[in-house]
């Protein structure tokens, strides 16, 4: 495999002057994550500036830097060999990213939606590089810096291309989608995420819907049949020119269909239809939703014209992220219970999937419990969102709610009295509560937006084991 960049290759891509002759093999914009090899980008933002960092990044190993001003790191020990000098570094990190895609022949997906994003992506990643060299957004780089040092990570080689591209205000998708210029967008959800700063779901519907505007010419977009904006996707696809593939579970009339999904101890088997072809298959990861998003990766691969049956046995190897899904045993005082970890992220279409999860795992005996931390970002409507939860919760069958922040006090009230298993003003203050709680065969699921801390609490749960190990979850 050749270079991922010559530094000549750089400085045609960004209009930079490149001193010296050197290659890299692979982007970096945090001197924290450097790689040996890497080009280090030296963005400046609102309360940072690379440019104090170059000097770390070369020592950790960076093989260039690509600068906007002089840096006096770059006068020692013969570095000013290394480096590409532009006008402006962001421009040029979005030049780099784009030629990165001119250069490349592979088939590119972008998916984008209120939920399931990056689950969704990390799907696709493994149904496609089962098939060839697949190039994926690393972690949620979702946004204007991410999704171009994502493109700009992307070989040449590259067989497929799969990109996540995330929003919180309006306006910010459909520049990504230009730089990515997807063969196939997904969009997995529409759901009152980042309500502050929309005047209704309609909007974000909307908004999602941009992922269009970087469609090639002849491009497939595959949507949510079940959501309730359906009809504005649509239409929307219709005004981009984009061809039509619809997923779903609820109307039989989705292209591609599930058609069951049951829990299993490691993982959840799914039957599905996809353009009339059954597929049973696999997933390493456990939930409806989990099974939904394999069925819209499914109708992604199938309209890139890749093999869906490889895609689909290649589910078998997912596993649930940290803070996304990721479930242990825990051997605690009072026996073992099952910790899942879902604390990354928190909105009310998330957490009854979560829910509905829970309470379709079979348990010999325990309780489904729930610790649950504030959703963020839902603007004046945030208050009834969270009281909101209480039917769905009962009717997955949850036994026990511990509760924490000010928002979620609004569910704590709403619940029944039976299910109030405590509330405190934040997750650090619900530790001592929760942790004295747990009993042998219970099932406890963590759920909050990041900013609600709630990994605190997964934390302390874990902690209980005295000898922490790579066991796996129980059967559940």
């Amino acid at each position: 495999m050749t270079a991922l960049w010559t530094s000549q290759e750089i400085a045609a891509a960004t209009g930079g002057t490149c001193t010296g002759a050197w290659t890299a093999s692979g982007i970096s914009i945090d001197t924290r994550t450097v790689q040996n090899g890497d080009l280090f980008v030296a963005l400046k933002g609102p309360t940072f500036d690379g440019h104090e960092f170059v000097g770390a990044a070369l020592k950790a190993g960076a093989a260039g830097v690509l600068v906007h001003q002089p840096v006096s790191d770059l006068d020692s020990d013969n570095s000013h060999t290394r480096a590409v000098v532009v006008k402006d570094t962001f421009a040029a990190l979005e030049n780099l990213g784009r030629a990165a895609r001119a250069r490349t022949e592979a088939k590119i997906v972008a998916v984008t939606g209120s939920v399931g994003k990056t689950s969704t992506k990390e799907a696709l990643r493994a149904a496609l590089s089962a098939q060839g060299p697949t190039s994926a957004t690393l972690g949620n780089l979702n946004n204007h810096w991410g999704v171009p040092v994502s493109l700009a990570r992307m070989p040449r080689e590259s067989a497929f291309g799969v990109f996540e591209l995330g929003m919180n205000h309006p306006g910010e998708i459909a520049p990504l989608s230009k730089q990515v210029r997807p063969h196939v967008a997904v969009i997995t959800a529409v759901e009152a995420v980042h309500l502050e700063n929309f005047d209704s779901v309609e909007g974000i519907a909307h908004e999602k819907a941009a992922i269009m505007a970087g469609l090639e010419p002849g491009g497939t977009v595959a949507l949510p049949r079940d959501s309730a904006h359906y009809d504005t996707l649509v239409k929307a696809a219709h005004g981009y020119g984009a061809k039509i593939v619809s997923f779903g579970a609820d109307d039989g009339t989705s292209d591609a269909l599930l058609v069951s999904w049951t829990l299993t101890p490691s993982g959840t088997q799914v039957a599905a239809d996809i353009g009339g072809h059954r597929h049973t298959y696999e997933i390493g990861a456990h939930g409806r939703h989990w099974a939904l998003n394999s069925v819209a990766v499914l109708a992604a691969v199938h309209a890139l014209g890749a093999d869906v049956g490889r895609a689909a046995a290649a589910f078998a190897n997912l596993t649930a992220p940290i803070g996304r899904g990721a479930r242990r045993e825990v051997h605690g005082p009072n026996g073992a219970f099952t910790l899942i970890d879902e604390s990354y992220n928190g909105s009310p279409a998330s957490v009854r999937a979560m829910a509905e999860m829970v309470g379709a795992m079979g348990i010999d005996h325990g309780r489904r419990i729930l610790a649950l931390g504030d959703m963020l970002e839902l603007g004046a409507a945030a208050g009834d969102l969270h009281a909101g939860l209480a039917d769905s919760l009962r009717t997955a069958g949850i036994d026990l709610v511990f509760t924490a922040g000010p928002l979620m006090e609004r569910l704590h009230d709403a619940l029944p009295r039976e299910m109030r298993a405590g509330h405190a003003k934040d997750a650090a203050s619900l530790v001592p509560l929760i942790t004295g709680a747990m009993r042998d065969g219970d099932v406890v699921a963590v759920k909050g937006s990041n900013g609600s801390r709630m990994s605190v609490v997964v934390k302390a749960l874990g902690a209980l084991d005295p000898a922490p190990g790579p066991r796996a979850a129980n059967g559940h």
